[in-house]
């Protein structure tokens, strides 16, 4: 072999080292970023969605092992309130929107998911707006398998209970105090379980009109007037197939970004979903 193709090859071998090198870096990277507590946080990010899952967590009953446990035990032992403006057995149907709307978008979304954060940030107005139009209307699906995970706690189940507060003075309140809570300004790490605290969601409810200075909202939230709904809304996750957030579905079927498994994210990737679920926006 000449000294010119050993050189060659070396060099070679040294860029393929070095590359591997940085993928590992960033796998690491990624890893202790997604490292809460023991349990693994599964973030999909291919084509630019992003999913947010969990393995390794607790099951089904909507009940953790968390600080405050004992509150959301007893809770669940309660009678259950459902707010106004839900229908189904369990009071655990939000529909959203002109009822008259032919179609309808499913959105699974837990308070504390990260990922739903962003996909509110990006994509919510376009929804919103959607909605406004009378394109089709919304179930929103709240659950809590966040607080089942990691280093546990019970802020989603807290925030949902304080969702349902807000639904039941009206859907608008409801979708205006979602939109406030996954704000930049608001929205905790998913490690910070600042849901917990009744009086940090009420803070954050000052910002929504019909919610400020609101009395009966605020002793709904402090007295977990519906704790019990909420954890009956955590056990609709795992449904039609859902095992991370933000989940959309059409028709029973998942709505992605086309060509990967991932949930649309961004204004762009939802408005391509919507247009090839729903057909294009009349102008």
């Amino acid at each position: 072999m000449s000294n010119r193709n050993n050189q060659q090859n070396k060099q070679a071998a040294r860029e393929r080292l070095r590359a591997e090198r940085e993928r590992q870096a960033k796998k690491d990277k990624v890893r202790r970023q997604l490292v809460v507590g023991g349990s693994i946080v599964v973030v999909l990010a291919i084509a630019g969605g992003i999913g947010f899952a969990v393995s390794n967590m607790d099951s089904g009953s909507g009940k953790d092992k968390s600080t405050g446990s004992k509150e959301w035990d007893a809770a669940a032992k309660k009678t259950l309130v459902k707010p106004a403006n839900t229908t189904g057995e369990n009071g655990d149907v939000i529909t959203v929107g002109d009822a008259k709307a032919k179609k309808t978008l499913e959105v699974y979304e837990d308070p504390r998911c990260p990922a739903c954060a962003i996909f509110e940030q990006s994509a919510g107005p376009e929804l919103r707006q959607d909605v406004k139009d009378g394109r089709y209307k919304v179930r929103y699906v709240m659950v809590n398998f966040i607080d089942g995970m990691g280093e546990k706690g019970t802020g989603s189940k807290n925030a949902v209970s304080a969702l349902g507060a807000a639904l039941n003075v009206s859907p608008e309140a409801f979708v205006e105090y979602k939109e406030a809570l996954y704000s930049k300004e608001n929205h905790p790490d998913e490690t910070d379980d600042a849901f917990a605290k009744d009086q940090k969601l009420i803070d954050i409810a000052q910002q929504v009109p019909a919610l400020k200075g609101n009395a009966a909202f605020e002793k709904a939230v402090k007295d977990g007037t519906y704790d019990k709904w909420a954890l009956e809304m955590g056990k609709l996750f795992g449904k039609n197939g859902v095992q991370s957030t933000p989940a959309m579905l059409v028709d029973g079927k998942k709505l992605l970004v086309e060509g990967t498994e991932n949930p649309p994210m961004s204004k762009e990737q939802f408005v391509a979903a919507i247009d090839k679920a729903f057909g294009p926006k009349k102008k």
